[in-house]
């Protein structure tokens, strides 16, 4: 199996300086960014160290995944984002997973063993959402008895080509990996989860806003809901 890598930034500057000694690279058979447009010396990071990069246009976390698989012939592609969150440690974890048959390999952040970066606080709103959308993905979609997925929406994931082909995802942002897990149940597709212990972001804070991305979600769960099961 020819597994890449795929970093996805959009200004990572510090995360990149931090943790890019620790990615595996030897792991892999291929290894790229696709980069959203750094303004903040991300770019330039990369040209120093001779990583290849994929300029990502239009804006969106799901151009992104779109534009990484048609910038490779790889047969399974890993989605990696160096901001402190996702563990480099774990990146040697997916091609097993791969190679034993499964289609999605999922780093989760909700069994014994992981993290998730709210375990610290009292109130967990992101991690609460994010269960509540992992029952309702569940318990709408998985009609196949396959085990119930944990952690539906972590980015921090493998998919196959044959995978990405079949389920054809079109989410335009940080729904991709949302869609990407329902359309797998749906298809009775093989996914497989391991823990992970996600770290605090390391730079300033970014990232989607938790009430717009929530009622995406909503609104993609309703949208999968009116849709046929596709291919079995």
């Amino acid at each position: 199996m020819k597994l890449a890598l795929v970093l996805l930034t959009l200004d990572e500057l510090p995360g990149l300086e931090a943790i890019f000694k620790d990615l595996p690279l030897g792991s892999v058979d291929e290894y790229f960014a696709v980069d959203g447009g750094s303004k903040d010396g991300t770019l330039e990071f990369y040209r120093q160290h001779a990583f290849p990069v994929r300029e990502q246009v239009s804006k969106g976390r799901g151009e992104a995944f779109r534009i990484a698989f048609d910038s490779t012939d790889a047969d399974a592609l890993i989605f990696f984002s160096p901001d402190g969150n996702e563990d480099p440690r774990d990146l040697t974890k997916f091609r097993p997973l791969l190679e034993a048959g499964h289609d999605i390999v999922i780093g989760t952040r909700m069994v014994e063993g992981a993290r998730n970066e709210e375990d610290d606080q009292f109130f967990k709103w992101r991690k609460w959402a994010n269960n509540a959308f992992n029952l309702m993905a569940n318990m709408s979609f998985n009609r196949h008895q396959h085990p119930f997925v944990t952690d539906s929406i972590n980015g921090y994931r493998a998919i196959t080509r044959r995978a990405w082909e079949r389920l054809a995802p079109d989410g335009p942002g940080y729904t991709i990996e949302y869609q990407s897990t329902i359309r797998a149940l749906k298809y009775g597709l093989k996914i497989a989860e391991f823990p992970t212990r996600e770290g605090n972001r390391i730079g300033p804070e970014k990232g989607s806003p938790s009430i717009q991305t929530g009622i995406a979600f909503l609104k993609l769960y309703f949208r999968e809901l009116k849709l046929p099961a596709g291919p079995q």
